[in-house]
């Protein structure tokens, strides 16, 4: 029983323990309000109401209640990992907790697994692939710019306290790297955080192994409608699957149970997809859609209706050739458009948010007796 608890997974003895300099503590005022903290010698935690050293939490374990100077009392604990990617450093924007455990899940992340993400942003759901995964796992975040590397590669050291074994980080394109850190049809899992990743379709069913998933997450309907339609244009997934997550948290105090005024709606969609057997034509899909919404490639079936009437059985998967399908992606190939943030209606990153994000990190890392320079990044976007 000892021999198997002292064998732990990477990152795992950072999560137990008593309090050490270096960790995150999350502290809880009797107004539930949080604020996290970074252990350091000497530091201490101030506020308007009193304040209080470090050093009374170093040693202590978690789930301690300690005092400051005027009296307040704070409970403190090791933030979570959905805590962690909440309060954490930020270049892009992240994925939240709700839909990264929803990617998890229905996109069956296992131990082991050879995962793919494109989009790496600020890391956020790198931290919970990696989690799933595990050490035997293999997971390739690509990312295309190396300011917003650089910021994930900082919070994922500091979460789990180093370089995570299975974690190899590049930069460049995915339709570019996906060929050269896998084998074709040997990634058990592709995951794209991208703001048009209808244009790296060919590339994923490259890399994809039969029966492999396609993940996709998108923040708008525009987005979502154009994936789905290319995806079945390609007839090399299955049908797709869209859905989104929203989270309500509720009051709980005495009997005055309810919903919380605020919730957390809308963040993105996500779309599901099978990789299909090389050479299978995905069989017809049978619909009783409204009238029209077959769109030009929808053919009514032999028992169509009379005149003037609507058949209740449209075939929406239009049949292509394989002559066909190469000329249709080759094409798109030459035309991509070097969409922005602004084109879907999303805020740009700030260059200085950036900056500052990377300085932050950089900072806290050298204080842990690390540096953010990354054994498993390959800044050329080369293959390693």
């Amino acid at each position: 029983m000892t021999d198997s608890l002292e064998t732990t997974a990477f990152g795992a003895d950072k999560m137990r323990g008593p309090f050490r300099v270096g960790d995150k503590v999350q502290l809880t005022d009797p107004r539930g309000r949080l604020n996290t903290i970074e252990l350091r010698e000497g530091g201490s935690f101030q506020s308007h109401k009193g304040y209080f050293k470090h050093a009374e939490l170093i040693g202590q374990p978690e789930g301690t209640v300690i005092t400051n100077t005027e009296g307040t009392q704070y409970l403190a604990f090791r933030p979570l990992m959905s805590d962690y990617v909440l309060s954490m450093p930020r270049g892009a924007a992240v994925i939240y907790p709700k839909d990264a455990g929803q990617i998890i899940a229905m996109a069956d992340i296992f131990p082991g697994a050879t995962v793919i993400e494109a989009g790496v942003g600020s890391g956020g759901l790198t931290l919970a692939l990696l989690r799933a995964v595990g050490d035997a796992g293999v997971l390739h975040s690509i990312e295309r710019r190396p300011e917003f590397a650089q910021v994930a590669q900082g919070n994922v050291k500091k979460f789990f306290g180093g370089d995570h074994p299975a974690w190899h980080l590049h930069i460049g394109d995915f339709a570019d790297v996906s060929g050269q850190v896998a084998e074709p049809g040997t990634v058990d899992r592709i995951i794209l955080d991208m703001l048009a990743p209808w244009e790296n379709l060919e590339a994923a069913a490259t890399a994809l192994r039969p029966g492999g998933v396609f993940c996709a997450y998108v923040a708008t309907t525009t987005q979502l409608s154009r994936l789905a339609e290319d995806l079945r244009d390609s007839e090399l997934f299955s049908e797709p699957a869209a859905f989104e997550t929203m989270v309500r948290t509720w009051h709980l105090e005495g009997l005055a149970v309810r919903p919380d005024h605020r919730m957390v709606g809308h963040t993105g969609f996500l779309l599901i997809a099978r990789r299909l057997a090389p050479g299978t034509t995905p069989p017809l899909r049978k619909r009783r859609p409204a009238p029209g919404a077959g769109g030009p490639h929808a053919k009514t079936s032999p028992s169509a209706a009379q005149p003037g009437e609507f058949s209740p059985e449209v075939e929406t998967t239009p049949r292509h050739s394989a002559a066909s399908i190469e000329d249709a992606q080759h094409a798109e190939s030459q035309s991509r458009v070097n969409y922005t943030e602004v084109d879907f209606g999303e805020r740009p990153v700030s260059e200085r948010k950036v900056r500052r994000s990377i300085r932050d990190l950089n900072s806290s890392l050298r204080n842990d007796g690390s540096d953010n320079d990354g054994a498993n990044t390959d800044w050329s976007g080369d293959a390693e």
